[in-house]
């Protein structure tokens, strides 16, 4: 019987044909996003390097500090904390106070508010979330007059939390900061699956029980975005506690720095970039802290 052999295909080794480079393709597909990106970290970072190298130069103005790092000095820093109508330590203390208080109660008052407003159906709830939409339309500055007045009337009854005090501060804080962080944490709220409410409350849980020991351990991030942002702008409000906070002991550092550049013959500009860069790091150590959360938290409320 004949036999027929099959002659095996001849194999051939892949050789990758390579292109050219070509430019104008490459930054047309991704180039131009890395030159956009290069551009937004110079601006970004300019100022700052701006302000790290005025504070370390003894010349006291701007002007003289235009060469970055040319000069460096300590003596700026070593002032700071030696001016006795200037107590820049008692005003760093009492923004990390005031700011830890108010985003800790901000974040408590405003999960209260959120969960109520997406678990509980009562009377009047459209209209409370409408509310908080519209009151965020005007500015806590057109407030400042009525704000101070009844703090002073505040006084004559109840001089602990009344003008002059941090308590009246943080309160006038807490009441402008509950409107936009509720509605914030409320659209997060929704996102949580309502059958995890009821199937806690067949095992008896009511709503504290269910709020303290399973909602707030769900919405950690939206929790700590709202404490980040509401620590940020009690660290950087000037207008209000200027206006409440009158004795320099008790005053905030965004208050305290301006007294620096205020005066028109000792404005000292390298001594107030120093108090500004050391104020930068309780701000920059929590962002740094949180920013796990950050992304997660803005975002997920965002998608019902």
């Amino acid at each position: 019987m004949a036999t027929t052999t099959i002659a095996a295909p001849a194999t051939t080794d892949y050789i990758p044909v390579k292109h050219p480079f070509n430019f104008g393709r490459w930054f047309r597909a991704t180039g131009w996003r890395h030159l956009v990106g290069a551009v937004m970290v110079v601006f970004s970072a300019f100022p700052l390097l701006y302000v790290l190298s005025a504070s370390l130069h003894p010349g006291g103005t701007l002007i003289t500090a235009n060469g970055l790092f040319s000069e460096v000095d300590l003596g700026s820093y070593v002032t700071l904390f030696n001016l006795p109508q200037q107590p820049y330590a008692a005003w760093y203390g009492n923004t990390l106070l005031i700011g830890g208080i108010t985003s800790a109660g901000t974040v408590f008052l405003g999960a209260l508010a959120a969960y109520s407003f997406s678990r509980m159906r009562f009377v009047g709830r459209r209209a409370g979330l409408l509310m908080l939409v519209l009151v965020q339309m005007f500015p806590q500055l057109l407030a400042v007059v009525a704000i101070f007045l009844l703090l002073n009337g505040i006084s004559d009854i109840f001089p602990a939390i009344g003008l002059d005090t941090q308590i009246g501060l943080i309160m006038v804080y807490l009441g402008g900061a509950l409107g936009v962080n509720t509605y914030l944490m409320y659209g997060f709220f929704n996102t949580i699956p309502a059958s995890i409410d009821e199937a806690a409350k067949l095992d008896g849980a009511g709503h504290a029980r269910i709020f303290f020991t399973i909602i707030l351990r769900l919405v950690a991030p939206i929790l700590a975005v709202v404490g980040l942002l509401s620590f940020v702008g009690t660290t950087n409000e000037f207008v209000i506690a200027s206006i409440v906070l009158i004795t320099p002991e008790k005053q905030t550092l965004a208050v305290g720095l301006y007294q620096f550049v205020s005066q028109e013959f000792s404005s000292n500009y390298s001594v107030f970039a120093a108090g500004a860069v050391l104020a930068a790091l309780p701000v920059m150590a929590l962002f740094l802290w949180l920013q796990k959360y950050i992304v997660g938290g803005l975002t997920a409320g965002s998608v019902k």
